[in-house]
């Protein structure tokens, strides 16, 4: 399922950074809680905020352009006591694939910087996934600030365990 990055939020009281996820088709979010460096660099993407010099999915994003590859996916792949697996999708100009292992958080990162798709399997979905409830009133076509504010409340009753299968 094709995914969107709706944002980034610090979980209270663990004070633990969370990267959304939303389906583009659907109603349901993806959670994945995420390190400080990397919840810094998913927000520094969706902002547009370039640093004086490049941080570490800059430089990576630098290489793949490069080498004349391309990053043509990401995966959310799979779930394992309630670590996520990610997998990226390269493509070299002679139209060779290889598929890279790699943390949820820097494939995030890594996808928002080249502009590349984000997806997730239908099971991760079915097992992790979330269906937040829409406001009444508010349409199926709500803004981002809309959804952010449903995640901030959905987060206010949730601890990191409750994805832990």
């Amino acid at each position: 399922m094709l995914m969107e990055v709706v944002g980034v939020r610090i979980e209270m009281p663990s004070n633990q950074p969370i990267v959304l996820l939303k389906e583009t088709s659907g109603l349901r979010f993806l959670p994945i809680w995420v390190g400080a460096v990397e919840a810094t660099a998913i927000a520094f993407a969706q902002q547009g905020v370039e640093p004086p010099r490049p941080l570490t999915h800059d430089l990576v994003k630098v290489i793949i352009d490069a080498l004349g590859t391309s990053l043509e996916e990401v995966l959310i792949s799979k779930v394992e006591d309630g670590i996520f697996f990610a997998e990226l999708l390269l493509k070299s100009a002679e139209g060779v694939e290889s598929r890279i292992s790699a943390r949820p958080s820097d494939a995030i990162a890594i996808a928002l910087r080249t502009q590349s798709p984000i997806y997730a399997t239908v099971s991760i979905l079915d097992e992790a996934g979330i269906e937040i409830p829409a406001n009444e009133g508010a349409s199926q076509g709500s803004d981002s600030n809309e959804e952010v504010e449903r995640f901030r409340e959905f987060l206010d009753q949730i601890n990191p365990e409750d994805f832990v299968s």
